[in-house]
């Protein structure tokens, strides 16, 4: 017999805010563009704390100054380069220490591929593990997208490239696609009988 978890409808998506607030960081895994930015515009549209998106791939602020996506009044996007990556991940990190704040940071491939080295990417990780700490104290949400393939052993990996996403037992990890014009996203466990599944009806 199947007992694999029906989908549960969450327009309001705050079933998935509710997820993402126990598991910090959050991170959203999905094999293609679009529908990344889709979600993560519907996800800022859902809260109204103040939101911190740090823009790697360009891809949402494209969207946003071509009219495509209306820029929020509580939004605040950053463009980080190498050179000054630490100066605006400690303002953020400021931020998530003060207040409850929506951090985005999209995405897991244009980190790795601004910090092309494997020392550069553990100091990454780290910072956004250290981000996730303080962001718990103020009960902010940390939001890491990355474009990933599942590889034949079950290990979802970077795509392209095939870094490894480092993870912590504090992480939450979740699988977003696109069935029949709406949303489906679902948290990865070992067992599909285990995992929780969130359907967003897109209008």
């Amino acid at each position: 017999m199947d007992k694999s978890p029906e989908w549960v409808l969450d327009n309001d998506l705050s079933l998935v805010q509710n997820e993402f607030g126990k598991n910090v960081p959050s991170i959203v895994l999905c094999s293609e563009p679009f529908y990344k930015a889709e979600f993560l515009n519907i996800l800022i549209n859902s809260v109204k704390i103040p939101v911190i998106f740090v823009d790697m791939d360009l891809l949402y602020t494209g969207y946003v100054e071509s009219g495509m996506i209306q820029k929020k009044d509580n939004i605040t996007i950053f463009h980080p380069e190498k050179i000054d990556w630490k100066e605006k991940l400690s303002k953020i990190i400021t931020d998530a220490s003060n207040q409850k704040i929506l951090v985005v940071i999209d995405s897991f491939n244009g980190v790795y591929n601004m910090f092309n080295d494997l020392e550069s990417a553990r100091f990454i990780n780290s910072c956004i593990m250290l981000l996730s700490s303080l962001g718990r104290e103020t009960s902010s949400s940390i939001v890491v997208s990355a474009m990933a393939r599942k590889k034949e052993n079950n290990e979802w990996v970077i795509s392209p490239g095939g870094k490894q996403i480092i993870k912590s037992e504090k992480t939450g990890a979740y699988f977003l696609k696109k069935i029949q014009g709406n949303l489906m996203i679902s948290t990865l466990e070992n067992s599909d009988s285990d995992s929780k599944k969130f359907k967003i009806e897109v209008k």
